[in-house]
């Protein structure tokens, strides 16, 4: 649970009135990435590094030439799941467009979709 140090009497603690923004709760990350994408490993390398971070979810290339990513597991896991993907792609990568949304729990693991 979220917490604001100072901002109750004395210092004290309490409940954040956002409970939305709990690094362990379950999110949804919908990404799109341009640049260099296909073609160099990016659907099989996030599928590991996925995997690897207990998310759910699928990778697939679209007909324009982006790679598609939409997965759900906890937000500090997908953080961390960008992180990796921009860190090994940063040379390929040209934009991202990055959605969050409550995750819905559809997935059983996380899969290459063609």
């Amino acid at each position: 649970m979220a917490s604001a140090l100072g901002s109750g009497p004395r210092g004290r603690r309490f409940k954040s009135a956002r409970p939305d923004h709990h690094p362990f709760m379950k999110k949804r990350l919908h990404a799109y990435y341009s640049g260099l994408v296909q073609g160099v490993g990016f659907r099989y390398t996030a599928e590991r590094i996925g995997e690897s971070l207990n998310l759910t979810g699928w990778v697939k290339n679209t007909e324009d030439g982006r790679v598609e990513v939409l997965c759900e597991g906890k937000e500090e896991a997908l953080r961390e799941f960008l992180d990796k993907v921009n860190d090994i792609f940063k040379q390929y990568i040209r934009g991202a467009d990055i959605e969050w949304d409550d995750a819905t729990g559809e997935f059983g693991n996380f899969d290459i979709k063609f």
